[in-house]
């Protein structure tokens, strides 16, 4: 079996790190290139940094911050916001992510997920999803969660696959920020639909929760932000307490 990963994110908003509940009411979480260090040094598995206004501003990920962490850690490190081309891709790459992370774009233009697996390979793209369940329908939604596309969360993730995606970021709107344990329905459904990993979004605030969501779902990983960010559950005391409870961490 493969192990688990443990998947600290840092939401991005005007170069610094925010968190919100259900993608409103963001508070400030602190320095972006501080805390990506210190996950690097804690043992996290691997790092997402998504920018979170970029799409709805209309500009490019913030690429001066993104060489920032790059240069602090030696973790793979997922990048997304904003991004609709292959060159500002490869611009992120060369600045120092591992992986690019599209969401709105894909959904305006699912050839670019095409686009980026032809030139970097499957393995560096990760599409994220943020699907809401609304009179039992999980749907994608986009720009950061304000947009309804209603578009099937499991048709879409199956035609990402077909497309070329590496990795599915799966954040569920109704549990993100709350803390009341992952979305284990809609990530169980996604993980039995695709043959490629799932990273699973949205919610945790036990080590319950990681516990569950690794036992009931095939999800790959799970990622948290907040509970990492304000040291309500470090990574190291995480992950020692999943190997006791004979769940395979990295």
């Amino acid at each position: 079996m493969l192990k688990k990963r443990i998947i600290p994110c840092l939401d991005i908003k005007n170069g610094r790190t925010v968190k919100g509940v259900n993608f409103v009411d963001i508070r400030d979480a602190g320095d972006p290139v501080a805390l990506a260090k210190q996950y690097a040094e804690q043992g996290a598995d691997e790092l997402v940094f998504l920018d979170i206004t970029a799409t709805i501003e209309a500009r490019e990920t913030l690429i001066s911050l993104v060489a920032d962490i790059a240069a602090n850690i030696n973790i793979p490190f997922t990048v997304g916001g904003g991004i609709t081309t292959v060159a500002q891709a490869k611009a992120l790459i060369r600045a120092g992510a591992d992986k690019i992370s599209v969401n709105s774009a894909a959904v305006k233009r699912p050839e670019l997920v095409q686009e980026l697996a032809a030139e970097f390979g499957s393995q560096c793209v990760v599409v994220a999803v943020d699907t809401k369940c609304e009179d039992d329908q999980w749907t994608v939604f986009v720009s950061g969660g304000r947009t309804p596309t209603g578009i099937d969360t499991l048709a879409w993730v199956e035609k990402m696959e077909a497309l070329g995606a590496g990795e599915i970021l799966l954040t569920s709107m109704n549990n993100d920020g709350t803390k009341a344990g992952f979305a284990l329905d809609i990530t169980t459904a996604v993980a039995e639909k695709v043959q490629i990993p799932v990273i699973a979004s949205g919610g945790a605030g036990t080590i319950a929760h990681f516990e569950t969501l690794f036992k009931q779902t095939t999800a790959s990983a799970g990622l948290a932000a907040s509970i990492f960010h304000y040291g309500e559950i470090p990574v190291p005391q995480l992950k020692s307490a999943l190997k006791d409870k004979n769940i395979p961490i990295r």
